[in-house]
C-alpha cells in the first residue's frame, strides 16, 4: 500500500511526509574552495563520497558555471566561467558524517554560515542560481566602456580612432564617436569592428 501511496504522490506532484520530511533534510549548502580549485575539489568530493560510502548524505556537487561570449583579438569564442568563482554548491543531509566527509575534502576552507554553523541556501536562491547556469543563450562579455578610446579595425571607418559613447551587448553592437570635418559622429559598429587603445 505504501508503494501506491508514493506512485500516486509523484504522478499528481503531492509528496508523502515521508518526502516531505526527506526534502527538507536535504538542503543545499555552500562551501568555499580555494580560487581556482572548484573543479578539482568537486572531483575530490565526488571520490571521497564514493569512497567513504555517504551516497545516502550527499548528494549533488555543483560547480555552477555559464556560456560566456568573449572577442578577444578580434575573434570570437565561448568559454565557460564560473558563476561564483572560489565557491561550489552542495544538496546534502547536514549530519556530523557528511559535514566531516565536505569540510575536510582538499581544496575546501569552509561552509559558508555563521561562525562554524553551515546556513543552507533558501530554495528561491538555489532555483535562481541553476537558472543562470543553464541559460540557453550565452551572455556577451564587454570589454568595452564608456569614454574609452578605439580604433575602428574594419568597414568603412577603418583607421578611425574615436570614443565609446554606448554599449549594446544584446545586440552585439557599440557606438563610438568618430570626429569629421572637426565634428563628432556616432557610428554604430559591430564589437569586432574595433579594438582597444
Amino acid at each position: 500500500m505504501d508503494e501506491k501511496v508514493k506512485q500516486l504522490a509523484s504522478a499528481t506532484g503531492n509528496k508523502t511526509s515521508k518526502e516531505k520530511v526527506a526534502d527538507e533534510e536535504t538542503r543545499w549548502y555552500v562551501i568555499h574552495t580555494y580560487s581556482g580549485y572548484e573543479s578539482r575539489v568537486k572531483a575530490n568530493l565526488e571520490h571521497r563520497i564514493d569512497s567513504m560510502d555517504v551516497r545516502d548524505k550527499i548528494f549533488d556537487v555543483v560547480v555552477p558555471t555559464e556560456e560566456e561570449i568573449e572577442v578577444h583579438e578580434g575573434q570570437r569564442r565561448t568559454v565557460s566561467k564560473k558563476i561564483f568563482p572560489g565557491y561550489v554548491l552542495v544538496r546534502m543531509k547536514m549530519t556530523d558524517d557528511s559535514w566531516y566527509v565536505v569540510r575536510n575534502t582538499p581544496g575546501v576552507t569552509g561552509f559558508v554560515g555563521t561562525g562554524n554553523k553551515p546556513v543552507p541556501l533558501e530554495d528561491q536562491e538555489v532555483e535562481a542560481i541553476m537558472k543562470q547556469a543553464r541559460a540557453e543563450a550565452p551572455r556577451l562579455k564587454i570589454g568595452f566602456s564608456k569614454g574609452q578610446s578605439v580604433r575602428i579595425i574594419d568597414g568603412p571607418f577603418v583607421d578611425f580612432v574615436g570614443t565609446v559613447d554606448a554599449t549594446f551587448p544584446e545586440k552585439g553592437k557599440i557606438r563610438v564617436l568618430v570626429s569629421f570635418f572637426g565634428r563628432e559622429t556616432p557610428v554604430e559598429l559591430d564589437f569586432l569592428q574595433v579594438e582597444k587603445l
